[in-house]
């Protein structure tokens, strides 16, 4: 239209009208006459691996800390400055003046890993000369960029407190300038000489996304604390996540979830870093609060496969030798053993004693993250290789070595496949594992996502170049057994990378287009690939069919086009093998698009690029169907029989889908 508005503004003004009508219907017609044809053939088919899309965490744009992990409290050890004192208390601060309170750290924590402790010296008292201010001194700690406090909800707050004397100590949760109180109890207690765990819960009478923990006091005298912790008591299935985050993970249905990084698990020098974080398990979780553990049970509560990522004693700076990377191997296999050990042995009873008795279902592992063209990388996997397929026989082994254009030189069960780019290129990309070999490994792409400027914060263009890269990972699902988007979650106050699936705050969230396409697959694992081929001139067009079986026994055809075109497509569907049902209620069609290719969701409209669901009144063997420019478009339709011929493996081409 805008080619028409130049060439028609040279003219009279009676014949705009007449020629930008002419514009418009030749317009018209040429959306008109872009058609495609898409035959589906339902007597050939082959199954999907169950595990075919899954989730990745990681922590960064604090995903976890402030993010999935319910904790209020940051910085709940003092040690946000190392083990060193002082140590950097931030975000902690001083309610009070120098003539009522000084605050300090010191090493004296009963910790032995956390060994710093903070130091409260009241100076002030309720009586004498030197009058504690109304409401007491004390510390207050604002959390992740605020508390977010609900009426009615009860929070838990756990802290270690030691005094040379009696103390009388107020817990209480308030507004951010401490003017408001929301909830609050006092800690009495005559004896607190040595380190001393107190429990408090606070329902609280108000609501604020805004708040903050204060512990005060007005009792002269030395308090020392260590480990403050406040949780909400209701978090997802009562193991301390954050309920609304998790439930949008649920949403999805994620088969697996690969943690905990990614470049997290690579320590800036490994020859430095405490072993035990390098594979992070077990008791270092007790003060890390969210660990292997923690993820270990979440992947149990989202009933997915964990996949572990162990460090292989390379970091982002620094290598250990080949020679030198046993205590490493070490590492892993203590680890395995506290996921998957007996609760006799001595690391599975560690497990054991943090409440989970069984053994975790971890058949999965990888061996770093992106260091194949490091040095070291292939003499050290082999050796956790080795050590694991020995002593775990039927976990399989993840490489970071890209096997999809050629074969690796070592042995792997699978092989990590990573890829960030630009619109076009991922959506040029659905054919990109065609060729790929079928011997060997089978792939592993745990990264993938639309970045740099087509991606903006989460835009539409691209949602809808990964919908047609997981159309082709759909369609390649004999050799792609798993995949996932990256990054998960960001925390809107530290945004360190862009886009990301989900996007959230102290008190909100809500998912960028790229995690509505994410739900638009979540039936595909363990579905059956039907036999389909698109008769199109357009390269901006792809699809996929699919039968998938809901909870009740029902089967359902669907079929997924995206139209990464900037014009609308009258589709014939013919479907060969497959009955459809009559039922109008039980058939939809669910479209994922907007008005601008660059449109994002926000905390003021989160609505604004999200799946709209229409129901089908058509449904047959033949179809006339009008896709829409730039464009995801699912069919979910219900079959009249609830099996479909499985043919062998080696009848489906893979160039008819």
């Amino acid at each position: 239209m805008s080619n028409c508005k130049a060439s028609c503004s040279v003219l009279l003004v009676f014949f705009i009208v007449g020629l930008c009508s002419v514009c418009q219907y030749s317009a018209a017609q040429v959306d008109a006459n872009q058609t495609a044809n898409l035959i589906i053939n339902a007597s050939i088919s082959r199954p999907i691996p169950e595990t075919l899309f899954g989730i990745f965490f990681e922590e960064i744009n604090h995903a976890g800390a402030g993010g999935i992990w319910a904790e209020l409290v940051s910085n709940r050890g003092f040690e946000a400055g190392g083990q060193n004192t002082p140590s950097n208390i931030a975000p902690w601060s001083i309610i009070g003046d120098q003539s009522s309170l000084n605050v300090s750290t010191d090493r004296s924590s009963c910790f032995e890993r956390n060994k710093v402790a903070l130091q409260m010296d009241v100076l002030c008292d309720s009586k004498g000369s030197n009058i504690c201010p109304a409401g007491g001194v004390g510390i207050y700690n604002p959390g992740f960029w605020g508390m977010n406090i609900e009426q009615g909800k009860v929070y838990k707050v756990v802290l270690f407190v030691r005094s040379l004397g009696s103390i009388n100590v107020s817990v209480s949760l308030t507004s951010s300038d401490g003017s408001k109180m929301l909830a609050t109890a006092n800690i009495l207690d005559s004896d607190v000489s040595n380190w001393t765990k107190v429990e408090v819960l606070l329902e609280a009478t108000g609501t604020n996304p805004n708040s903050r923990l204060q512990l005060t006091t007005s009792r002269k005298g030395v308090i020392w604390f260590d480990q403050v912790s406040a949780m909400p008591v209701d978090t997802y299935k009562g193991h301390g996540f954050r309920n609304e985050l998790i439930e949008m993970l649920d949403d999805i249905k994620p088969q697996f979830i690969r943690f905990p990084g990614g470049c997290f698990i690579e320590a800036l020098d490994p020859g430095r870093r405490d072993p035990g974080t390098l594979v992070m398990f077990g008791c270092i979780g007790l003060m890390m609060d969210l660990d292997t553990f923690e993820f270990l049970q979440l992947a149990e509560d989202l009933g997915s496969r964990p996949i572990w990522v162990f460090n292989n004693g390379i970091s982002h700076q620094d290598q250990v030798d080949t020679t030198a990377v046993l205590p490493f191997v070490q590492e892993a296999l203590d680890g395995l053993e506290f996921a998957r050990g007996d609760s006799n042995s001595k690391w599975g009873s560690v497990r054991a004693a943090m409440g989970h008795p069984e053994p975790f279902d971890l058949k999965y592992v990888a061996v770093g993250n992106e260091d194949c063209g490091k040095k070291n990388y292939r003499g050290n996997y082999l050796k956790f290789y080795n050590a694991i397929r020995s002593a775990y026989p039927d976990i399989k082994i993840i490489s970071n070595c890209d096997g999809s254009s050629r074969p690796l030189d070592h042995p792997a069960d699978y092989y990590d496949f990573h890829i960030y780019t630009s619109a076009s290129n991922l959506f040029s990309m659905t054919h990109q594992f065609d060729r790929t070999s079928r011997t060997g490994p089978k792939a592993f792409v745990s990264e993938y996502a639309v970045t740099g400027k087509d991606a903006g914060t989460g835009s539409l263009l691209a949602a809808l170049a990964e919908a047609g890269f997981l159309i082709g990972l759909e369609k390649n699902s004999d050799i792609v057994e798993m995949a996932s988007y990256a990054p998960l979650f960001v925390n809107v106050n530290d945004r360190r990378w862009n886009p990301d699936a989900i996007v959230f705050n102290s008190s909100t969230h809500y998912g960028t287009p790229s995690y509505w396409v994410q739900k638009l697959f979540r039936e595909s694992s363990g579905a059956n690939l039907l036999d389909s081929k698109l008769q199109t001139n357009s390269s901006t067009l792809v699809a996929s069919a699919i039968t998938w079986q809901n909870s009740d026994g029902k089967t359902y055809l669907k079929i997924k086009i995206v139209n990464f075109g900037n014009s609308k497509v009258n589709l014939k569907v013919s479907i060969d093998g497959l009955g459809l049902s009559s039922q109008l209620s039980e058939s939809t069609k669910t479209v994922l698009t907007s008005s601008n290719l660059m449109d994002e969701n926000s905390f003021s409209d989160p609505k604004k690029v999200v799946p709209a669901q229409t129901l089908v009144e058509n449904a047959d063997k033949d179809m006339d169907l009008v896709l829409t420019p730039y464009s995801v478009t699912s069919f979910d339709l219900l079959t009249e029989s609830n099996s479909i011929r499985m043919p062998q493996t080696d009848s489906f081409s893979r160039s008819s889908i």
